[in-house]
């Protein structure tokens, strides 16, 4: 692989103008294609295989006309204090507000209070039930407009109008402004580890126009854009970080004497083939989201898999065209004036014995460190497994959910018309369980759900239960089943797996079929589908990985190290989540006005994102260990050899991701501020922690057992010599220079 590579940058860097020609085409065809595509279908959330999405199923073909997955609203009325809401004057407001609502082209229907039986037993709230044809993604701004309009009309006529339900449900996306915020620092970071315009610029460039080949792709094949969101995060990332590593390391070879040419070459045959192995780890981790099961994180996984394989493939083709533009820019200011000075692209410098004397008597920071490591490899495993382990402690109280207008800001109409409803009818109510009941070859139809209805009724932790609604044919009838406790709470769980549970003996009983649905019960069915399918994703995936890393290492302690190791980085991870969004330690600083349950997407979602990007710092760092101990150091001075050439880009690159992450944590919302502090958390843990500190560590301990592979099993692995000695044969004369690039190592 190293002798393609590098065959690929050289004919990169050689037909620069061609190849920025084709990727400046290739991005200008999608973004036409993406223009001109049609607008995509809404993504609907579903959940195949379980009983929820079997009963909403059943619902959207039994009642025709109606969408079970379409919008709802709930306005929440509350009567002045000391006044009732069905007094005459208020009633009258409330009918005023219900009837602007009710004229809306997209309103299937509206149930008033007063006829519903709406209001509280107290007589101070109440509440109109609006119904949508389409999903909230779908309505529009006339539409959502008269619905927030009417909590101005309440007020003007004396009561406290409130909305919740799913219609003004915001849509998660990051904002430009998080974006920017990462970009910036990004380039900050860039400037202080290269301290050259063109060399911070780059990167930042190739993973801008990696972004936008990969979003356009995305829309131009009809994908819709809420997928974008992980592959933009991730694109942005891993598109500086790769580019980063081969910029670095060209850097590293012309200050060893390499001419531009050739320095491009070595620098893609080496650092790009370990770009090649930390990308594929990514991809086999987003694409294994597949194996969950839910189509949505299918798609999203996927598209953050195109974009990941789009800026492996700009860094291996488009930087290298790009450093034949900027062959001396980017490298450090000495250089470039000894290059005036000579009025040659390399500088014939003299001085090449003080530079390998700097580099000996003044180490740099990460050189110091791999030093200090390996001298107590013991000591800092005890410390950092101990530290890890403490701040993995609170998964012990992980709980999962869907979080809800619970969550939400008390400043949001949507979780003030949570409290007003939970207040006036009781918590559950903001839960309600929806029973679909399949009547179909049923003997008494009647019969039967006054049966379900009366076993419903009596069940413990039901406040109440609707009249069963049948549908037209007589063939299948709906109820509503309202919780004594609220959607996210345990007893609500344990509730819904015992109406199910009751579903059997009501078959056998009635032969109708009962099954449980509504947003709760599905919450509840898609944490446990994540769960079950957390242990085979880990095998798929940490499985794959694993082989692909012991091509690239001809190791099987590395591989497995590298594996443990991302599972104390999750552990750490999940504990600084559950610390602050359950807990509510320090929740207030990021803006978490409510505590509550996990996101049940977080624990595959986090393990999938973060698996790929450790293997990502274990490639960058180990490869360069890797490449020296195959070039006859010893075990022990490969691991300062590898700091000394990666450690300051491997901080850098973590730094990158840190910000990038760190800046959706700013967002509104509540699902966006968990992924981002959970995956800079992650990242921070991961890099600093793990990687450049218990990986030497470990590996000193090994010794030279640490790149140990059974001879029969290296004869079965290809050698995809990620190290780079066939290059050696086929490099060209390196000449002596002044470079002192590696004294900041």
């Amino acid at each position: 692989m190293a002798k393609l590579l590098y065959r690929l940058g050289r004919i990169a860097f050689e037909k620069r103008r061609l190849v920025a020609l084709l990727w400046v085409g290739i991005m200008g065809a999608l973004v036409v294609g993406a223009a001109a595509a049609p607008t995509p279908p809404p993504d609907t959330f579903s959940i195949p295989g379980t009983e929820s999405q079997q009963a909403f199923d059943l619902l959207e073909e039994r009642f025709p006309g109606t969408k079970s997955d379409g919008a709802q609203a709930r306005i929440v009325f509350v009567a002045p204090e000391g006044q009732r809401i069905d007094s005459p004057r208020n009633q009258a407001a409330v009918e005023q507000v219900i009837g602007s609502v009710a004229g809306g082209t997209q309103v299937k229907g509206v149930l008033d209070p007063f006829q519903a039986g709406a209001v509280s037993a107290n007589g101070t709230t109440a509440y109109a039930t609006v119904s949508y044809g389409e999903t909230s993604d779908q309505l529009t701004d006339a539409t959502k407009t008269a619905l927030t309009d009417t909590i101005e009309a309440g007020k003007a006529a004396g009561v406290t109008v409130e909305i919740g339900g799913t219609a003004l449900m915001p849509e998660p996306e990051m904002g430009a402004a998080t974006e920017l915020v990462g970009v910036a620092i990004a380039a900050i970071v860039l400037m202080i580890t290269f301290g050259a315009f063109a060399a911070a610029g780059l990167p930042l460039l190739t993973a801008l126009i990696g972004i936008g080949v990969g979003i356009a792709a995305i829309v131009a094949i009809g994908m819709s854009t809420t997928t974008t969101t992980l592959a933009m995060m991730l694109g942005l990332a891993v598109g500086i970080d790769y580019a980063l590593f081969i910029v670095s390391r060209y850097r590293t070879e012309r200050a060893d004497g390499y001419t531009a040419k050739e320095a491009v070459g070595r620098a893609v045959g080496t650092a790009g083939s370990a770009v090649v192995f930390a990308g594929l780890t990514v991809v086999i981790a987003l694409a294994g989201l597949a194996v969950v099961g839910i189509p949505a994180l299918t798609k999203m996984g996927l598209a953050a898999a195109g974009t990941v394989a789009v800026a492996v493939t700009i860094a291996l083709t488009l930087l290298p065209a790009l450093l034949g533009f900027f062959q001396n820019a980017v490298m450090p200011r000495a250089f470039r004036k000894a290059a005036k000075a000579t009025g040659e692209q390399t500088p014939d410098a003299a001085n090449a014995a003080t530079a390998a004397q700097l580099r000996e008597d003044k180490p740099g920071m990460g050189t110091r460190w791999a030093r200090f490591i390996v001298r107590r490899p013991v000591a800092v495993l005890l410390i950092g497994l101990v530290g890890m382990g403490v701040l993995a402690l609170p998964v012990q109280s992980l709980e999962l959910g869907m979080p809800g207008d619970e969550s939400q800001s008390t400043e949001t109409t949507q979780r003030r018309a949570y409290d007003a409803l939970a207040a006036g009818f009781g918590p559950g109510f903001n839960g309600p369980l929806t029973i679909a009941v399949d009547l179909a070859g049923v003997a008494n139809p009647q019969g039967a759900l006054e049966q379900i209805a009366r076993t419903l009724t009596e069940t413990a932790g039901v406040v109440s239960v609707t009249p069963p609604i049948p549908n037209q044919a007589g063939d299948a009838a709906m109820l509503t089943v309202v919780p004594a406790t609220g959607p996210s709470s345990t007893e609500t769980k344990d509730l819904v797996h015992e109406l199910r549970g009751e579903a059997g003996d009501l078959k056998a009983a009635t032969g109708a079929t009962v099954l449980v649905t509504g947003a709760t019960a599905m919450n509840i069915d898609v944490s446990q589908k994540m769960a079950d399918a957390l242990l085979p994703y880990l095998a798929v995936v940490v499985g794959l990985a694993i082989l692909l890393l012991m091509l690239v290492f001809r190791s099987i302690a590395v591989p497995i190290k590298a594996a443990l190791g991302f599972l104390l980085s999750v552990g750490a991870a999940f504990g600084v989540i559950v610390a602050v969004f359950q807990w509510g330690w320090l929740a207030g600083l990021i803006g978490v006005d409510q505590t509550g349950p996990v996101m049940s997407m977080m624990p595959i979602f986090l393990i999938g994102v973060v698996f790929g990007l450790a293997m990502d710092y274990e490639v960058f760092l180990v490869t360069r260990m890797r490449e020296a101990f195959a070039h006859g150091e010893s075990a022990t001075d490969a691991i300062v050899t590898g700091f000394r050439h990666s450690g300051r880009v491997v901080v850098a690159a973590a730094a990158i991701m840190i910000a990038v992450f760190a800046g959706f944590v700013g967002g509104g919302e509540p699902m966006i501020k968990m992924m981002g502090l959970g995956l800079a958390a992650a990242v921070f843990f991961d890099a600093f922690v793990v990687r450049m500190t218990l990986v030497p560590a470990v590996l000193a301990l090994l010794g030279d057992k640490a790149w140990w592979l059974p001879r029969w099993l290296d004869r079965i692995l290809p050698n995809v010599d990620v190290e780079g000695e066939a290059l050696t044969k086929h490099a060209e004369p390196a000449a002596p220079v002044r470079e002192l690039e590696d004294a900041r190592a």
